[in-house]
């Protein structure tokens, strides 16, 4: 009996090991990780709007905020840079001020897409246990859920800036229809970061403040308060760190697709895209990995 133990006991750990390759495969698997958040598409959907209507529940105006809040940001941008700096942007094919107030409106509601979803996913799961005790529920809706949620929004601020475009500069931009190939790498960014940091933020709670401060540095290190030439003017470090920010070029893409009709940077763009989908497919794989542990942690 102990030499048929013996003999079986490499058997199963070869089998078991085969099936933990094998399941790291099909984690690493981009199709696979596409059909399983496609096949829950309604969840998240659901989830969206919940976090939508969340963020201004009990407030007198509800859902309007969503709109009021992206003019009232826009009309104070314009009176800071536009009126009392009579500001420029370096660069733009028309150097008025109103271009200026802008160029950074664009900038900053296109970064809003990657920084809100991003610094809430530490507390995604972790403010949601209930789910995490239910056996069936897929835990992996949740981030992609709330980067949904940022997007809708973002919808909705860009409508405001193409309105505000077309009223203060008298037109719109024939190039428009680029926007959403040029935001896929923030979009896959995003998603890929708040995976791994929601499922972080089980385990170390204090990963919400480190996730915060490092979204602020990247909003600093990324061409959105300033155009991408005024980096030739750092020093060669600084230029180099800088030039490690595969968001550069998406940033100066958005701004000329959406008001200056120009084509975006491909090059820059398909880059950037493959760094997103590699972080994506690492941040998925990471998170249903690590979501096993997460009951014996809530």
């Amino acid at each position: 009996m102990s030499i048929a133990t013996s003999t079986a006991n490499p058997s199963s750990v070869e089998m078991h090991r085969v099936g933990e390759v094998a399941g790291l495969g099909k984690l690493l698997n981009p199709f696979a990780m596409t059909a399983n958040l496609w096949s829950k598409r309604s969840l998240i959907q659901q989830f969206a709007v919940r976090e939508v209507a969340a963020r201004n529940r009990g407030s007198a105006l509800g859902i309007f905020w969503t709109l009021l809040q992206p003019l009232i940001m826009l009309a104070v941008y314009t009176f800071v840079f536009a009126i009392v700096w009579e500001a420029k942007w370096a660069g733009a094919p028309d150097a008025s001020t109103m271009t200026f107030a802008l160029t950074l409106f664009c900038g900053l509601i296109c970064f809003d897409i990657f920084a809100a979803s991003v610094n809430n996913s530490p507390g995604v799961i972790v403010n949601n246990p209930t789910f995490v005790k239910k056996v069936v529920f897929p835990l992996e809706v949740l981030p992609i859920a709330q980067l949904v949620a940022g997007i809708v929004l973002f919808g909705v601020s860009l409508c405001v800036l193409l309105i505000a475009n077309g009223v203060l500069r008298g037109g719109f931009s024939v190039t428009l229809w680029a926007l959403p190939i040029v935001l896929l790498p923030i979009v896959l960014l995003a998603a890929g970061l708040s995976y791994v940091f929601a499922a972080l933020g089980v385990f170390l709670r204090d990963i919400r403040n480190l996730v915060q401060v490092g979204v602020q540095i990247l909003f600093f290190m990324t061409p959105i308060l300033y155009p991408a030439t005024k980096m030739e003017k750092a020093p060669i470090w600084v230029q180099h760190t800088l030039a490690m920010n595969p968001l550069v070029g998406v940033f100066e893409s958005a701004r000329g697709v959406v008001l200056y009709g120009q084509m975006p940077d491909w090059r820059a763009i398909i880059i950037a895209t493959v760094v997103g989908a590699v972080v994506l497919q690492l941040g998925y794989a990471f998170f249903m990995k690590s979501k096993r542990g997460f009951a014996d942690v809530l």
